[in-house]
């Protein structure tokens, strides 16, 4: 399966509109969302935008139901009540509201989750380290990889909230393990890189982020994965 990645958005509605043009076009068969829709530098009481990036995702996943979207920290800060660097107590109440109507939007059967698996890649806005997937199964469901992922996925904030986690880790800058490196593919966001990246078992491609005054740190391109052979490539 062709999929397309929309890595972190924060405020910027016209991803979706740019990655609705690519699914048009038939360049995917499935979008992948890993969200971090809201907060960006020196936007905390631009509520307006708030609300019009959360809108653009929710005609998004109208449009396009088969979505998998994967809850970043961000998200979570608002849903959770768990402050960090840039949320907006502004734009608090816009950002629960608007996670309702997303999480309305989309297919009872395809709600919003911390991973997302597609044949044997794993999707998660930061990563699955190996020492977490031992620690949420007892160890006779280890190499179970369905019910990892669903274990993970019933999980509250005491057990996400921390740098450990699927929504928080920076896998780039740790020698830890990644949870069954050698048969399954991790496709992350989280950690702001200059361009996709591949290193062992691992694509980073938050590659639309942006340093303090509005510059691009990357190359703002989607990444588009074959699911059953891992190849991959950038697309704008």
């Amino acid at each position: 399966m062709k999929v397309l990645v929309i890595p972190d958005v924060h405020l910027k509605p016209w991803m979706f509109e740019q990655a609705a043009v690519l699914m048009r076009a038939k360049q995917a068969d499935r979008a992948v969302c890993l969200m971090d829709i809201p907060d960006d530098w020196g936007k905390e009481y631009d509520i307006a935008l708030y609300g019009q990036t959360y809108d653009a995702a929710i005609d998004f996943a109208k449009e396009f139901p088969e979505t998998a979207w994967c809850y970043g920290n961000h998200d979570l800060s608002y849903l959770w009540h768990r402050l960090e660097s840039g949320y907006s107590s502004m734009a608090a109440y816009t950002v629960q509201r608007k996670l309702l109507d997303l999480r309305d939007a989309l297919p009872e059967s395809n709600p919003i989750r911390y991973v997302q698996k597609i044949d044997n890649v794993l999707f998660s806005h930061a990563g699955v380290l190996d020492y977490f997937a031992e620690s949420v199964v007892p160890k006779a469901k280890y190499h179970d990889v369905e019910a990892v992922v669903a274990a993970i996925n019933e999980l509250g904030p005491n057990e996400m909230w921390n740098d450990a986690s699927p929504i928080w880790l920076r896998p780039q800058h740790s020698n830890m393990r990644l949870y069954k490196p050698r048969k399954l593919l991790q496709i992350v966001g989280h950690t702001p890189m200059d361009m996709i990246t591949k290193e062992g078992n691992l694509i980073s491609c938050d590659v639309f982020s942006t340093y303090r005054d509005g510059k691009p740190i990357g190359t703002e391109e989607f990444l588009l994965l074959d699911t059953e052979t891992w190849e991959c490539s950038g697309v704008k």
